[in-house]
């Protein structure tokens, strides 16, 4: 590969009009291996950098591997600031906790957020630095194709690649920051560009238009380009036109969201200005012309995968053993291999279902990082110190009931039980939503099938003692909530079953954008725009599904004769705001713990709303015995004084909808303002 070795600053004047450093981190991406074929160290002149195909693309494999892996920032690495995530004690200097606490300026420095990366992992988790960088590499690159001595779809491919990334970084930092200044060309060093920020919806305009780009110039498949051949089978991690596509969308959507609307009104030079007091009331004031326009790009993905047009498609749902997420041996694809693969050679995540991911991991990652995370220390029961990422209560009810209701419903910022579910607290967990079953871990649950490793003390919690008092209900080192979450590391993960161990080859991934993803999207969006209740249930001409089909395409997925799971009942789509709130639900349930309910619930409006501000517990008496559950389902178990209690009280305010910018940053030029409030 060849490289353009440059000096690297740590602030945004460098990042955005210096000169670069480019790493030879890119030789990690395994799947890109090839193009590699320069010494890393090799100090190589920009002309040679772009000459032809192969050093231009080592050029852009960088930009892959710099794709934060959210699991990998440091050890034990937090990213869900919704309302849906709590850590034990020993975790509260990570940054969801000081999300809870209102704290956000702690990014900047705070080691354990992939927002501004550590110096454990350095450079390669920093969203804030790695964003500035690689938007310069595309426009440099963009820059200097005229240099590139080769064919019209090697061009193509390159461009394709650059204008894609340059969206891509750019909405990734609004998705937090805000509108940004949309950087689309490659400064002069040391000059500082004086360019105003814009506001999300000006900013959104311009990442469409790359998106738009990078559709016309990418294949399908990079398998089926001369380029591409070289590589054949190895292509699966670079982007391509569906990722264009649904980025298109998902871009539209964002910008169409309550919160873009609002602040789009309040704008002073491309920063908001502080929301008023009655942001709850503007949850459903979507963007009708955003929406419009995401509905139509999200259909045409979804028309795509319909017709098997593209590889893309819902992994299947289907197990011998739920709780244990065995996979059935009639099952073609695994849900669990989105997330994590088992005894297969360190194959990367994602299934048939991942549609954009960063760079592979590397090999026994998850042992370092995620795979400790999630689970009960007590008794040294899963290796590592204390820190424990666990699910709250308030997520748990979420995932409603077999017959298609929630459990709750909103109303005037309360909980008000939902009578037509049919939910009993004295039998808590019976005739749930197949997913709670997949994805969580509570009383009962057999958490070590093997315990021949365990000590004495550690084979007394085979099963989980999760009701109140009860010995895995410790805040220091087991569960504050009642519940641990096993949807992105399987409960074998353990000093028993040992899942973590090297020969077990266990490995993991997060991805940025799955096709659940477009079902679900593409449901809002419709819902969006809809006049009324009826239309709900209209197919347009450039979508095979309507919003509640789309919906239902999801639920039939994990639906089956010993977990069934119903469509949407006539009550959640009597009008376009409950349909609305279904969908939002929906969406909790299918993507949680993700990485997606911060910002749903800040582009909803509801980030400083109660309920969604307090954090709560679920609390209960066991009334079967201890042995009662080495011959039954957990599920079936009955309890007494079933009932909730409040955690954290997260005070947050107006200006908690956008993270604010380091301040060194601001202070640059006047035009680049900090965030309102901060």
């Amino acid at each position: 590969m060849a490289y353009t070795i440059m000096k690297y600053y740590n602030n945004i004047k460098s990042l955005l009009c210096g000169s670069l450093l480019l790493f030879a981190g890119a030789a990690s991406f395994t799947s890109c291996t090839d193009w590699l074929d320069k010494d890393p160290e090799s100090i190589v002149a920009e002309d040679e950098a772009f000459k032809n195909f192969r050093n231009f693309q080592g050029y852009i494999e960088e930009i892959y591997n710099l794709i934060p892996d959210k699991e990998s920032c440091n050890y034990c690495t937090a990213w869900n600031f919704g309302d849906d995530a709590v850590h034990n004690p020993e975790g509260y200097a990570h940054m969801d906790h000081q999300v809870d606490l209102g704290n956000y300026r702690n990014w900047v420095s705070n080691n354990q957020c992939w927002l501004k990366g550590n110096t454990y992992n350095g450079r390669r988790q920093s969203l804030w630095d790695n964003s500035w960088y690689c938007i310069r590499k595309c426009n440099l690159g963009i820059e200097n194709i005229k240099s590139l001595v080769g064919t019209d779809e090697e061009r193509d491919l390159l461009l394709g690649q650059m204008y894609f990334f340059r969206a891509w970084w750019h909405f990734e930092l609004m998705c937090y920051f805000g509108g940004m200044p949309y950087i689309d060309e490659a400064f002069e060093a040391n000059a500082i560009p004086e360019l105003p920020r814009l506001s999300f919806q000006e900013c959104a305009d311009r990442c469409a238009e790359d998106f738009e780009r990078a559709f016309d110039l990418l294949p399908y498949d990079w398998d089926e380009t001369l380029a591409g051949m070289q590589e054949s089978g190895k292509n699966d991690l670079r982007v391509n036109k569906f990722m264009a596509l649904c980025y298109l969308g998902k871009v539209y959507l964002w910008a169409g969201s309550p919160l873009m609307k609002e602040f789009e009104k309040t704008k002073n030079g491309g920063v908001a200005q502080l929301l008023g007091a009655s942001a709850n009331g503007k949850t459903y004031d979507y963007d009708v012309a955003y929406c419009k326009k995401a509905a139509e790009t999200l259909g045409k993905a979804l028309d795509l995968v319909k017709r098997g047009t593209v590889k893309y498609k819902l992994a299947e749902y289907k197990y011998s053993s739920l709780y244990d997420q065995e996979r059935d041996e009639n099952a073609e694809t695994n849900y669990s291999d989105i997330f994590w693969t088992h005894k297969q050679s360190w194959k990367m995540p994602g299934s048939t279902e991942a549609i954009f991911r960063g760079a592979y991991p590397g090999v026994n990652k998850a042992n370092w990082n995620c795979a400790k995370i999630f689970g009960p220390k007590v008794a040294g029961l899963v290796a590592h110190d204390n820190i424990i990422h666990h699910p709250t209560a308030n997520l748990v009810d979420q995932y409603g009931m077999a017959n298609g209701q929630p459990i709750y419903l909103v109303q005037n910022g309360e909980l008000v039980l939902n009578e037509k579910s049919g939910w009993d607290p004295e039998h808590p967990f019976k005739d749930r939503d197949p997913r709670f079953y997949h994805d969580f871990v509570f009383d009962g649950f057999h958490y070590v099938l093997s315990t021949d490793a365990l000590d004495a003390n550690q084979k007394k919690l085979e099963y989980c003692d999760l009701y109140t008092g009860g010995a895995m209900r410790a805040v220091d080192n087991a569960s504050s909530t009642g519940y641990f979450i096993q949807k992105l590391i399987p409960h074998q993960c353990n000093e028993g079953d040992k899942w973590y161990d090297y020969d077990h080859a266990f490995q993991c991934y997060l991805p940025y954008m799955r096709l659940a993803e477009i079902y679900l999207m593409y449901a809002e969006a419709k819902a969006a725009i809809a006049t009324s209740a009826s239309e709900l249930k209209d197919k347009p001409s450039y979508c095979p599904y309507s919003a509640v089909d789309a919906i239902n395409v999801l639920r039939d997925r994990v639906n089956s004769d010993d977990y069934p799971m119903e469509h949407v009942q006539a009550n959640l789509m009597d009008t376009r705001e409950h349909f609305i709130d279904e969908i939002r639900r929906e969406r909790a349930v299918e993507l949680s713990f993700e990485g997606f309910r911060w910002c749903d619930l800040q582009r909803w409006l509801l980030l400083t709303e109660p309920p969604y501000t307090v954090k709560y517990s679920h609390e209960f008496e066991r009334l079967e015995k201890d042995s009662w559950f080495k011959d039954h389902d957990p599920k079936d178990a009955q309890v007494g004084n079933f009932h909730r209690e409040d955690l954290i009280t997260r005070r947050l305010e107006s200006k908690h909808y956008w993270f604010p910018l380091p301040d060194k940053d601001t202070y640059l030029y006047e035009g680049f303002k900090q965030n309102p409030g901060w």
